[in-house]
């Protein structure tokens, strides 16, 4: 025993005076669900959510008759289907809608829990790098240019090209000798985010009272304006930025371990934070260009999962997108029938429920940490 064991309460120089217990650091890595079964319910509440979606509206459709219509398209002669309007409502109107919020709530709550691993802060969400406010202002100036090249693609277009390249501005101005300091990229996100939002106050003030209408519509986020086309734009971004996220996902997990370790490890952060930037970009300017700029969906969806299966990127991007496409669905639900027959615009709904869960999460995470220094 040396003269250190034998004096209590006494630490070799250079240590802290309280050692880390691990049993606590592990227990709050362990997952409260086991991630397949958190999955499979996802899925399972999904598929409910949709089924409900798709039946409940102005016009009511039994939830047999739509999954008889549904097994009907695809050949199979089992249940009652819905003839004259009830088709059409289904087919035309709710399905696409579903469709459409599924995409974009799937792609938001992926990108965020991409998002939050890149930069290793929990309080990260698309929006940090300008993708948002930069599709923002490209599909307000289409709207205020009266840019017709594309005909009704022409405002989608210009949203999800304003936020590739807002994200590409970003990032090549937080670059500095061949690097991407964290916190150099989250201020030049700022930055660039205060300068989207002036210029969109600008082309406001620019516009008419028409185009102002449909400028803040848009702004306000909705998927009313569903179609079929929308939805095939959307799915193969949404499928490659996701499961192009799913197979990066486990260095994330190294990269978790700091910069250096990660290096250590053999991962290439740079090259690693572009593509996964890169994702990011992808899937949140789809989004936002086929449905309006919906917050909080990647920044909650990513926590409520952390809770309850763990920091594990792999299991937390797959289920991230699945809770997204679910929150989504349901929250659209609401937002068309709670004050029918006027509509609550969907990014305000999610910012209602959001707002006070990130208070929460803030408050929650102080109290565990013993303040913010």
């Amino acid at each position: 025993m040396t003269a250190i064991d034998q004096v209590p309460g006494r630490v070799p120089d250079g240590l802290p005076d309280e050692l880390p217990d691990l049993e606590h650091v592990v227990a709050a890595a362990r997952p409260r669900v086991r991630p397949a079964t958190l999955i499979v319910g996802l899925g399972v509440g999904l598929v409910v959510a949709c089924l409900a979606a798709a039946a409940i509206g102005a016009y009511e459709v039994p939830p047999l008759e739509v999954v008889g219509s549904v097994l009907h398209r695809i050949g199979i002669e089992v249940g009652p289907v819905p003839v004259g309007v009830g088709e059409s409502v289904l087919w035309d109107i709710r399905f696409p809608r579903v469709a459409l919020a599924l995409l974009v709530g799937g792609s938001l709550g992926c990108a965020g829990a991409a998002m939050q691993g890149t930069f290793s802060n929990p309080l990260a969400e698309p929006g940090i790098v300008g993708v948002s406010s930069g599709a923002a202002v490209g599909a307000v100036t289409a709207i205020v240019l009266g840019v017709t090249a594309l005909g009704t693609w022409s405002i989608t277009a210009a949203a999800f090209a304003g936020g590739l390249v807002t994200v590409a501005v970003v990032y090549l101005a937080a670059r500095d000798g061949g690097r991407t300091e964290v916190v150099t990229l989250v201020l030049t996100g700022v930055a660039v985010n205060a300068l989207a939002g002036a210029l969109l106050g600008l082309l406001m003030f620019a516009s008419t009272d028409a185009e102002l209408r449909s400028i803040t519509f848009w702004q306000l986020g909705s998927v009313a304006q569903a179609t079929w086309p929308k939805v095939a734009a959307v799915v193969p971004v949404a499928v490659l930025g996701g499961l192009a996220a799913v197979v990066l996902a486990p260095k994330l997990d190294l990269l978790a371990l700091g910069e250096r370790p990660a290096r250590h490890l053999g991962v290439d952060v740079e090259r690693l934070r572009l593509q996964m930037l890169v994702i990011v970009a992808l899937l949140t300017a789809a989004a936002v260009a086929v449905s309006g700029v919906i917050l909080f969906v990647g920044l909650v969806v990513p926590h409520l999962v952390r809770m309850l299966v763990g920091p594990a990127h792999r299991v937390l991007v797959i289920a991230s997108g699945l809770a997204g496409a679910l929150l989504l669905v349901v929250a659209d639900l609401v937002a068309r029938t709670v004050a029918a027959p006027s509509e609550i615009p969907l990014g305000v709904l999610t910012a209602l429920v959001g707002s006070p869960f990130f208070f929460w999460l803030l408050r929650r995470t102080r109290a565990r940490q013993g303040g913010w220094a």
